[in-house]
């Protein structure tokens, strides 16, 4: 077979991964995804050799709740059929594999640098001399925005082609951030620095990128959790939407001047991230979750604790949706703006709230489900038109579903049990040699992939972070086309991707 079926959090041999000549490498993925829109890929990324890259690439088959592996092993200056001109979601992963090893493609549609990493190939690109899209023309003008913002808003520029006040073309420039995330997996070599490293890839999605890393480091040690661990890690997640849902709310609010519901939809989310201050000492969950063990076990106490802070907060966010769904004013600025067809959303790969906007079910918790999710009778909040209403929906339906689901957890809190001895944290962890791990969690954006490859010795040679904004800044962009520019604050705040997500 052209590939290895292997499940969410599985742990397998380098060996047993399928090794194809690029050309039958190129026909089987193209084949996998071709006319599949359950299909899509979650990774796709590259591996030094010597000489030679290793690409790897993992399509997760949402019928069959598995994820087809396979392999090939390229020259670093080889020139290569792009899969992008088949189907246009690997763009961006085929511009990080040309930038990181200088394989160039004779087909890509927009083969243009994605992070300007520290470590990429060609030092000479950098990020003052961009190649932005341009149109010549004295009816067109350019708008640049960033990449310095007000207030809290993180670094990227936006370039903007417009035809009087309509957008006719935007171009969004990413990698302003050089942290090195991903190189610093390696470097790091005790537990905890890991796991802080884990915590702090996306500020706002602690708990869906730690429990990507501690489900996947867990599989590469042949560490087993007890239903304590998957139990906190379930009901953080979803505490976690619930904050992060309600405080987009708030600030779309702000975005269309309607001051009640900013200020209310503010004012709810404080209780829920002052919830996680209770239980763990920090608002947003940063120390809650550790590999193998769980440093702060959920009681009695703060289930009565979370209950409560629930039920005053449940008739106030229903009232405050109710207000918000039927004000003219609101639905003028929400309907019909910043869409996106179905069509669109698959050709160019979006996953979580992105694509449930418009018919393309994709949610991790159902497909490829972790934690305690396969108890739930889980259906995910699918809506039909794309647009701004669309998303402002899913979050208001996603938070309703997620407190049933909290209720659901609350109903039967797993008694406490002899934990195993907490791993050594200030140690180095030892990992299975020479083999290769994905794992995936639904994070409220959507869809998150940690992937890792290990030496002979157990040692990390790759760390691979994916988070679902590096699908879905392409779908901002696009649904802003033929919008008029001042929408694009609410275009973009309806999506909220993030920018430190991306970077890395």
């Amino acid at each position: 077979m052209n590939f290895l079926e292997i499940n969410n959090h599985q742990i397998i041999p380098m060996a047993s991964i399928p090794e194809l000549k690029y050309s039958l490498f190129f026909e089987t993925i193209a084949a996998l995804t071709e006319n599949h829109p359950e299909r899509h890929c979650v990774l796709y990324f590259g591996l030094k050799e010597d000489n030679y890259v290793r690409l790897i690439c993992c399509i997760a088959d949402d019928n069959e709740h598995n994820i087809k592996v396979t392999s090939s092993v390229v020259k670093e200056d080889e020139i290569l059929d792009s899969l992008s001109a088949k189907h246009l979601s690997f763009e961006k992963f085929e511009r990080e594999i040309h930038e990181n090893f200088r394989i160039n493609y004779n087909d890509h549609p927009w083969l243009k640098p994605v992070r300007y990493p520290e470590n990429r190939a060609d030092r000479s690109k950098t990020i003052a001399n961009y190649p932005f899209f341009h149109i010549d023309s004295e009816e067109l003008h350019e708008v640049g925005v960033g990449p310095v913002h007000a207030g809290i808003i993180e670094p990227g520029h936006f370039r903007f082609v417009c035809n009087g006040e309509q957008i006719l073309h935007l171009e969004i420039q990413l990698g302003y951030q050089h942290r090195g995330v991903e190189q610093l997996f390696l470097e790091k070599k005790k537990l905890i620095q890991r796991t802080i490293l884990a915590e702090s890839i996306a500020g706002d999605s602690v708990i869906g990128h730690t429990s990507a890393f501690a489900y996947l480091l867990e599989s590469m040690n042949e560490t087993v959790c007890d239903r304590e661990i998957l139990f906190s890690r379930t009901l953080a997640q979803e505490l976690e939407r619930i904050a992060v849902h309600t405080g987009d709310l708030s600030a779309i609010c702000t975005d269309i001047a309607y001051q009640l519901g900013s200020s209310v939809f503010g004012r709810l989310r404080t209780p829920i991230i002052n919830f996680f201050q209770e239980w763990c000492g920090n608002r947003l969950a940063k120390g809650l979750i550790r590999n193998g063990y769980s440093p702060y076990p959920f009681s009695k106490a703060l289930a009565d604790r979370l209950l409560a802070i629930l039920d005053a907060f449940e008739p106030d966010f229903i009232e405050m949706n109710s207000e918000l769904s039927k004000l003219p004013s609101s639905l003028s600025r929400f309907e019909r703006t910043g869409m996106l067809s179905y069509d669109q959303l698959l050709l160019i790969g979006t996953v979580g709230m992105s694509a449930r906007m418009n018919a393309l079910n994709r949610d991790i918790r159902i497909t490829h489900p972790y934690g305690l999710y396969s108890e739930f009778k889980h259906e995910p909040v699918i809506k039909h038109h794309g647009d701004v209403y669309s998303r402002v929906q899913i979050r208001k339906q996603e938070v309703f579903q997620s407190i049933a689901f909290i209720r659901q957890l609350l109903d039967q809190i797993p008694q406490p049990q002899l934990q195993p001895q907490p791993q050594p944290q200030l140690q180095p962890i030892i990992l299975r040699p020479d083999s290769f791990g994905i794992s995936l969690t639904e994070g409220w954006r959507g869809e998150i992939c940690h992937a890792c490859v290990t030496d002979g010795k157990g040692e990390m040679l790759i760390y691979k972070i994916k988070d679902p904004s590096f699908h879905n800044w392409l779908a901002l962009a696009l649904a802003v086309r033929n919008n008029e520019i001042s929408d694009f604050p609410i275009c973009n705040k309806s999506f909220d991707l993030s920018y430190c997500g991306h970077d890395l």
